[in-house]
């Protein structure tokens, strides 16, 4: 086992250069609360791949793919897995330059919400995507925890505290350019780090045929593309990817930081490509893990079992550099995403001006951050954590963004839709059952997604045909404006 005073102290390095990236990048940069929270039109095709590479490939890739296809189904949960991580880039590929026509000086999706749906379906829509994200971020902080407590033996407190607070302080200070400036620098060292790690787990574990001899004496089905059980989960899986990232704000962020509708739609096809084999090549450390016989209990953490078992300890120590990188990619993302979120909305409640707006989006960024690490150091499965969050989004997203493109849907409508979708999913959801405890129907991960999904988007068909509203969708670009009173829709810097 690898120290726990070195792999502390190589995290600490790391979070530390990634700040000094992010608060340098940033510096003098910040003029104004849209800088710090959209960064508007100020992103070419090159920097703008790499921050949705970045932010897509968190620390979750080492976690949940793993955990899928240890405890889920094998390859064919690892191939939906894939798929389903993918799918939402190649959506807002055509949705990013919608939102960027109709709403050209909005933020984020609440304030779309608002302006397109009332009161009522904001509040909704708004807890959904601010929950989700913080859980999200939550997860991140729990994987990379119990990463380096199995590999080093790291309290999780430690873990938590080194990397939430380090990112946190270049969060709060450069916003979204800090964010995006340190994707460009993690993207360049995560994808050759993943590649390494890949290539030499494979080595030491003796090479193809040897992989493959050990799963199928563990268990043949795992390499069975069409397993049931693991098709099943794949294709919920893939619904509650595609819902949770269409109410992701971080995306909503990244659309309007495009410089133009060319790169945006090209960044997100690429990001699409390449997160695909990445997520299919983590998963299959799940498989792995199975087959040596190494998971027990936890396999949210199959692909640090194998790491741990089967690699010299310098490379060990690579694959915290890697882990943390990821985990801060993400986490800055987040922190940045809900800032916005909520600096977007806080002129709706109060009277603030440009800079008490960006002071308030640093205040609720430390208190987001806080309770995360608190969260995070409690050792929850990070595939679980995920799917609670997103089965609020699967119910959601449809009735949301069906009014970018249709008049028909009222506000009342979409909400109506959005609750009816959750409450048949929560009725069949399995972790609901530690809460409320039901009789019946049986629990299933499928029922509760795929009905979610499909009772929301049946009930948002149904009313817009029987109860139509007239909304001109005109409306959306008078009424978003921008937050410093400036009138034109960019922010060149």
């Amino acid at each position: 086992m690898v120290s726990s005073g070195i792999a502390l102290g190589l995290t600490l390095a790391v979070v530390l250069v990634v700040a000094a990236v992010g608060t340098l990048a940033s510096r003098g940069r910040i003029g104004s609360v849209e800088g710090f929270i959209t960064a508007r039109d100020s992103t070419g095709g090159g920097a703008l791949t790499a921050t949705l590479v970045a932010s897509s490939m968190g620390a979750w890739i080492l976690f949940s793919p793993a955990e899928a296809g240890a405890a889920f189904g094998g390859v064919a949960a690892v191939i939906g897995y894939a798929v389903g991580s993918a799918l939402p880039m190649v959506v807002y590929a055509g949705l990013g330059p919608r939102i960027r026509r109709l709403i050209p000086r909005g933020h984020s999706l609440t304030e779309y919400a608002y302006a397109r749906y009332g009161g009522a379906m904001y509040a909704y829509v708004l807890v959904v995507t601010v929950t989700y994200m913080f859980t999200f971020l939550a997860a991140e902080m729990t994987g990379i925890t119990g990463a380096l407590a199995l590999v080093a033996g790291v309290p999780r407190w430690q873990t938590a505290a080194v990397v939430g607070f380090a990112v946190l302080a270049y969060t709060t200070y450069g916003g979204l350019r800090a964010s995006i400036a340190t994707d460009v620098v993690q993207t360049l060292v995560i994808l050759p780090l993943l590649a390494v790690t890949f290539g030499g787990a494979l080595l030491a574990l003796g090479g193809t045929d040897a992989v493959h001899a050990d799963i199928v004496a563990a268990d043949p089905r795992l390499l069975d593309p069409g397993f049931l059980v693991g098709v099943e989960f794949g294709a919920y899986v893939a619904v509650a990817i595609l819902a949770a990232e269409m109410l992701n704000q971080a995306w909503w962020q990244r659309v309007y930081a495009a410089r133009g509708e060319r790169e945006l739609r090209r960044s997100f096809l690429l990001t699409a490509l390449t997160v695909v084999p990445m997520v299919f090549l983590a998963g299959l450390f799940g498989l792995v893990a199975q087959g040596r016989g190494l998971v027990e209990g936890n396999a949210s953490v199959s692909f640090f079992l194998v790491v741990d078992a089967v690699l010299p300890e310098w490379v060990v120590l690579g694959v915290v550099v890697l882990a943390v990188l990821l985990v801060t990619s993400s986490a800055d993302t987040m922190l940045n995403a809900i800032a916005s979120v909520v600096t977007a909305d806080l002129p709706r409640l109060v009277d603030l001006r440009d800079r008490a707006l960006t002071a308030g989006a640093r205040l609720l960024t430390v208190v987001v951050a806080l309770a995360a690490i608190v969260v995070g150091a409690q050792g929850y499965s990070v595939l679980t954590v995920f799917l609670t969050a997103d089965l609020l989004a699967a119910a959601t997203f449809v009735p949301l963004l069906a009014g970018l493109y249709t008049h028909r849907v009222r506000g009342s409508s979409a909400l109506v839709a959005s609750v009816a979708g959750l409450l048949v999913g929560a009725a069949f959801f399995p972790p609901a059952r530690a809460v409320v405890p039901l009789s019946a129907p049986t629990p299933s991960f499928f029922a509760a997604f795929v009905g979610a999904a499909g009772v929301s988007s049946g009930v948002t068909v149904l009313l817009a045909a029987l109860l139509p509203a007239e909304y001109d969708l005109g409306r959306l670009r008078r009424e978003v404006t921008r937050l410093d009173g400036t009138a034109d829709g960019g922010e060149r810097e």
